[in-house]
């Protein structure tokens, strides 16, 4: 029975990402967060923002730059596979970018690929669209940076720009990145109320535990936290960045289901456990907590749940 569920369950997971392989183109706890994210009310649409829809994955074209474009959509889907190199974890591109980056409110490629250059205040200096994946992969992915022009970081821009194609260079585009504007909790998040919406619609697919599930040796439902998950330095370690993708996307195929409350709830729980250190620590928590974590959406450097979080230098 076991058997057959996790079966089940990696065929609803490779469906919902679009994660067919295509050939090589060549070949005593502090239960809340701080109050400053309490009480404003629901999301609100950004009527400004203009609709687009990515081309389909048949259109790819033929030829050189069509293998470039198939060889990022391998890259980005099964990342171990294509760029094992530069993986340190358990997860893939589209395990945060659903439906191989076309997912609107997924954080989707296209909405990314228009939207660079620019300023980013992670970094202090404005960032090319190589140097915001390399970013993917050194904290998401737990890993290291594909250089900038190497064969890897081509198809992935290749693959950016053609999914864009017909998109507004430098447009607000709906449906890029998080559906974060006005998204804040009726009240302050909180941890235990945030375990109870994990057990109840999280832990089927993710684990009881939160260390995902694997079939034949590959992950099919990510970890969340602990060593195989992504680093403090990641977008998601944020309550805010991880609270809008839950709201929008989760649970699978029942994205928009939890109530607001639910969701930063449960990215409070999520956000709350160990993970692997963040790559710019120096050997002091607090420095690091200070210059790349000050703000009331991290919970690296404080405690929760009784423990001190990112407090193991060596968690990787």
């Amino acid at each position: 029975m076991k058997a057959h569920r996790l079966g089940a369950l990696a065929l609803l997971a490779l469906a919902a990402c679009s994660s067919r392989v295509p050939p090589p183109p060549s070949a005593a706890p502090a239960a809340s967060a701080p109050a400053a994210v309490a009480a404003h009310p629901r999301a609100v649409v950004d009527s400004t923002a203009k609709a687009f829809t990515p081309p389909p994955e048949s259109a790819i074209p033929a030829g050189p730059f069509g293998d470039a474009v198939r060889q990022g959509r391998a890259i980005f889907v099964h990342t171990h596979e294509y760029a094992k190199a530069y993986v340190g974890n358990g997860l893939r591109c589209s395990n945060c970018h659903l439906d191989a980056g076309r997912l609107a409110h997924s954080a989707p490629l296209w909405g990314a690929y228009v939207a660079y250059p620019q300023y980013r205040r992670k970094n202090g200096h404005v960032n090319s669209l190589g140097e915001r994946i390399q970013g993917c992969f050194r904290f998401s992915m737990n890993g290291k940076a594909p250089p900038l022009g190497s064969p890897e970081m081509v198809a992935l821009e290749s693959y950016a720009y053609w999914l864009a194609t017909g998109a507004p260079v430098g447009a607000r585009l709906a449906g890029a990145g998080y559906p974060k504007q006005g998204f804040k909790p009726p009240q302050p998040p909180d941890y235990a109320r945030g375990q109870a919406v994990f057990v109840r619609d999280c832990a089927l697919c993710h684990g009881a535990d939160g260390q995902g599930q694997q079939v034949a040796g590959r992950y099919v439902f990510p970890p969340l936290w602990g060593p195989h998950s992504f680093n403090w330095g990641a977008g998601m370690a944020q309550l805010d960045n991880a609270a809008a993708f839950i709201k929008a996307n989760m649970p699978l195929s029942r994205g928009g289901t939890l109530s607001d409350q639910d969701a930063w709830d449960v990215a409070m729980y999520m956000d709350g456990h160990e993970r692997p250190q963040d790559p710019r620590y120096k050997g002091n928590l607090e420095q690091t907590r200070r210059q790349y974590h000050d703000s009331s959406l991290s919970l690296y450097g404080t405690v929760v749940d009784g423990r001190l979080l990112g407090a193991r230098p060596g968690h990787r």
